[in-house]
């Protein structure tokens, strides 16, 4: 690089010494910096000024003798070799700026205008090819060139007569000067960029021989050497990036391919369609023209044929309309006597049951009054005695359904979900009472049935998707009607029970493979789970194995309650209602996991021995006459209400009522079980009361669960007279009577365990007296 500069710094010095013989105004092409001499590319801006050191380029540096020649050290560039190549061409075509007019190497005017220094600078060039070994035969090429074209356009000038003809030769020639003009910019960037790079070459050429020591310098070459690596990994980071950008062109390549062959097929399409779509217009165009020729053809006598046909036909539609007004009115006045006969026929519907519903009422009093000569029948004539046993013996072989045509609400042997309607006691004075019950049930259902019962179904089918509300909960608590209960159940499960899924298939195969401890005591509760239901009755009702299932299923779920009696219960009312058994399954875990207190079934049933204590309570602050006639007599009404909480009142409700109970249960948790119970005893709180005995306290509480058959009664007993019951009350009473107890259980068990071991010490004091005895007499 050094070489070259030097070369340049001596045509420059040749250059300054032949400024003589250059016309006035050229040695501007010396003196005039860099900058000012692009008066082409000023508003291009493609020419930016450079800051060039002035040791190294002007004036003074080209006066400057010629430096010695270099060693073979500072000849040597770091850079890449296409620098060199851009450094020659630099060095070769840099003089062509010397015969541009202020700076503009394309305007050649002034040698048109002095032809006589055309020879002298043609023979100057000639002179110094020789000693330059043909390096200005460029210039003088484009020195030529230039001649040619300005000599071509004065030749030509005179000969075209056209203006039109000059212009457009004029227009061409500007057209070659402006590509060429582009060309030569371009050239003169990478020019600009070489004498850059060499400048920098230069300086750190500069750099590396000013350096006192050989680390320095070893520093620079290190230097060097890393940017020839970062150049390397540029080259080949843009070597990789021209791979993907061809790999990339070569896949839109095909894709373009493919859209071109999509677009031939859909052309072929198009061009069937429009072939069709040409052949239908023609079909459709015969077929129109078809009829136009037929109707040309038609004879008069056709035409007359046709008319007469229209004339009948008119007159037949005519009749027609008189007959359908006609049949109109008597379908009107038809609809309007249906309307008033189904009136009559509700009212008397309406009537009829409420006459059949005084029919049972006087009925159940004729039985109770029998009822009550059973109980004084000792103390009748016996003529009088024979004729009770007979009204009572004719009374309990009428069956309930006699007499029953109109089919109102007949009352049938059992009900929708298989319980029986009139239970079958085995004490013949409670027959009697059956059917009294089974009586007034069937009145109360017919007094209700038009006034309560159908605007609720009516609410309950107007009821889409179930979400919690306080109108649901109203409507839970009023019950809920068939159709819709089983909905409703499993709604309400799995609010509060994830369904696992293949959890309960798992379960049934591990009750399988393995015997659960609890096997036995389910297979002895099966038989004796709601006697009183057709589906359980018998061993071999459908739904017993189902029931087995469920419980071996449960057993296994929850190992630490396993099975507990109740249980079954339970499960087989739940089977009941929701039919499928994975769904009971899952209704008896939300019973025991979430409804019900923990420890309410476990071993020790601690947590149902607290509702006891808590329920008389409630008893004393709601019902205190009743409570206390009970403890008067020292009647324990927990041996009466344990069961009831244990299972929910299953087996101690008519199912009707059940249900009822059941539907409030499963929604709101044990806290209506409190309100039920309390609300029985009101029910019953009057009868109670006038019983004077102990035992026929007892005898009475045993079944007067079965004697309430008025649902409606009960309910607004247990959710209006009966309020308020907070929850936040019965929890806080449920803690004191549990902390009370179990300090009660720690005491009992202690005393306990010293009976134990004073009877261990009594023993063993025993046995050493018998053996010393022994000893005497041996």
């Amino acid at each position: 690089m050094m070489y070259w500069l030097q070369q340049l710094q001596v045509r420059r010095w040749e250059f300054c010494s032949a400024q003589s013989r250059f016309p006035v105004g050229s040695s501007q092409l010396v003196n005039e910096p860099l900058v000012d001499r692009t008066n082409v590319a000023d508003d291009e801006g493609f020419l930016p000024p450079v800051k060039t050191p002035t040791e190294v380029v002007g004036l003074q540096a080209a006066s400057l003798p010629a430096p010695q020649t270099a060693t073979a050290l500072q000849n040597i560039s770091l850079k890449h070799p296409w620098t060199e190549i851009q450094n020659t061409v630099y060095n070769i075509c840099g003089s062509k700026q010397l015969w541009g007019n202020d700076g503009n190497v394309f305007n050649f005017n002034k040698f048109q205008e002095h032809p006589e220094q055309e020879a002298e600078v043609e023979a100057q060039c000639t002179v110094k090819e020789t000693p330059e070994d043909g390096r200005m035969e460029s210039r003088l090429n484009l020195f030529r060139k230039a001649k040619w074209m300005n000599s071509s356009l004065t030749e030509e000038q005179p000969r075209e007569r056209n203006s039109m003809d000059k212009v457009n030769v004029l227009q061409q020639q500007m057209l070659t000067l402006t590509e060429e003009v582009k060309s030569q910019k371009e050239l003169v960037k990478l020019l600009h960029k070489a004498l850059e790079a060499a400048q920098q070459e230069k300086r750190v050429s500069s750099m590396y021989l000013t350096a006192a020591e050989d680390k320095d310098r070893l520093e620079l070459v290190r230097h060097k050497v890393r940017q020839i690596a970062d150049l390397t990994s540029r080259l080949e980071a843009l070597e990789q990036e021209k791979k993907e950008l061809e790999q990339i062109l070569t896949l839109r390549d095909s894709h373009i391919q493919e859209l071109k062959e999509h677009v031939q097929l859909l052309m072929e399409k198009n061009h069937a369609k429009q072939q069709v779509i040409m052949a239908l217009t023609e079909q459709m165009a015969r077929e129109h023209s078809d009829p136009l020729q037929e109707a040309n053809t038609i004879t008069a006598e056709t035409l007359y044929k046709q008319q007469e046909e229209i004339e009948h036909l008119k007159d037949d539609i005519d009749a027609y309309k008189t007959q359908n007004q006609f049949l109109n009115s008597e379908i009107h006045q038809v609809t309007r006597l249906w309307t008033r006969v189904a009136e009559n026929e509700k009212a008397l519907l309406m009537k009829c049951a409420y006459l059949q519903a005084q029919n049972c009422q006087m009925e159940s009093k004729y039985l109770t009054v029998l009822r009550k000569l059973q109980e004084t029948v000792c103390g009748l004539p016996s003529s009088h005695a024979e004729l009770v046993r007979n009204l009572i013996q004719e009374a309990l072989r009428w069956d309930v359904k006699e007499g029953a045509d109109l089919n109102l609400d007949p009352v049938s042997e059992y009900d929708e979900y298989g319980f029986m309607t009139v239970p079958d006691y085995e004490v013949e004075d409670w027959k009697l009472l059956a059917k009294i019950q089974a009586l007034e049930m069937k009145s109360n259902n017919l007094r209700s049935q038009e006034v309560v019962e159908k605007p609720l179904r009516d609410r309950w089918n107007s009821i889409g998707e179930l979400s919690p509300s306080a109108e649901l909960k109203s409507l839970i608590r009023s019950g809920i009607p068939v159709e819709h209960r089983q909905r409703v159940w499993k709604w309400i499960v799995s609010q509060h029970c994830s369904y696992l899924p293949d959890h309960y298939q798992r379960l049934l195969r591990q009750s399988k493979s393995t015997e659960h401890p609890a096997c036995r005591q389910i297979e002895l509760d099966l038989p004796r789970t709601l006697t009183n239901n057709k589906h359980f009755s018998s061993p071999t009702s459908q739904l017993i194995p189902k029931l087995r299932r469920v419980l071996l299923a449960f057993s296994w779920h929850n190992p630490a309650i396993g099975y507990c009696q109740g249980l079954n219960r339970l499960a087989a009312v739940a089977l009941l209602v929701l039919e499928d058994e994975e769904n009971a399954f899952w209704c008896l875990v939300h019973i025991v996991e979430n409804l019900m207190p923990a420890d309410y079934y476990s071993d020790t049933l601690i947590t149902s021995q607290v509702d006891q204590r808590v329920f008389k309570d409630f008893l004393a602050e709601k019902l205190p006459r009743l409570m206390a006639h009970f403890e008067h007599y020292q009647i324990d009404v927990s041996l009466i209400t344990f069961n009831w909480f244990l299972v929910a009142f299953v087996d101690s409700l008519v199912s009707d009522i059940l249900l009822r109970v059941w539907d409030a249960f499963l929604y709101e948790g044990t806290k209506v079980i409190f309100r039920y119970a309390l609300a029985i005893f009101k029910y019953n709180e009057e009868e109670i009361l006038r019983i004077h005995d102990s035992v026929e306290i007892y005898q009475y509480l045993r079944f007067f669960t079965r004697m309430i058959v008025d649902g409606r009664k009960l309910m607004n007993i247990a959710f209006n007279d009966l309020n308020p019951f907070p929850m936040k009350l019965l929890r806080n009473r449920r803690r004191i009577h549990r902390g009370e107890l179990e300090t009660e259980l720690c005491e009992l068990e202690q005393i306990k365990a010293a009976y134990v071991k004073g009877r261990a010490e009594q023993g063993s004091r025993g046995l050493e007296e018998v053996v010393s005895e022994e000893e005497e007499e041996i």
